[in-house]
């Protein structure tokens, strides 16, 4: 039998509550789950490539799974699932919005490579508010993230804020 390869691929910038509830998860549906940590300059990363493997690395081995790997790519990720011998990608869905997106890129992967194939797992319902984007914009404008990443990625974002300064002051 084949051995069951999963990428579930993401700039974790920063890995969040809800980032690990899939990794947890998908964990349970393949063989071995490879956490493709990987770069997109659109979206404003707060730390480096370099800084999110570290941090994804260390939430990695708190959860204790050992069928979890993280690799960071900077690459299409159909030919980086190819490489790694996946044949299945895991994505996560909050919103319809999400469904969107990601029923487009499904498409899209599936024309660039058919055996592969791509798996959404809903968020947790109590999770499906957080997004790195939001969790980084509280922080910037001095809220507390405590609900929505581990308390060392917390550290991390505190941190990382206080290097950069709060955007407001009320």
């Amino acid at each position: 039998m084949t051995q069951r390869i999963g990428i579930y691929p993401g700039t974790f910038d920063p890995i969040t509550l809800g980032h690990a509830d899939i990794i947890r998860r998908g964990s349970t549906l393949v063989d071995k789950l490879i956490l493709g940590v990987t770069t997109n300059p659109s979206k404003n990363p707060m730390f480096s490539t370099e800084e999110r493997l570290s941090m994804v690395e260390r939430e990695v081995a708190e959860l204790n799974l050992g069928n979890v790997e993280v690799v960071g790519f900077n690459a299409l990720l159909v030919k980086f699932a190819r490489k790694q011998g996946a044949n299945v990608l895991i994505r996560g869905l909050r919103a319809v919005a999400d469904f969107e997106y990601e029923y487009q890129m499904a498409g899209m992967n599936q024309q660039l490579d058919d055996e592969i194939e791509t798996v959404f797992l809903m968020a947790d319902v109590s999770l499906q508010p957080i997004a790195s984007k939001l969790v980084k914009e509280i922080a910037l404008f001095g809220g507390d993230i405590t609900p929505f990443v581990s308390p060392a990625v917390r550290a991390d974002v505190d941190k990382r804020v206080a290097e950069k300064g709060l955007l407001g002051d009320y």
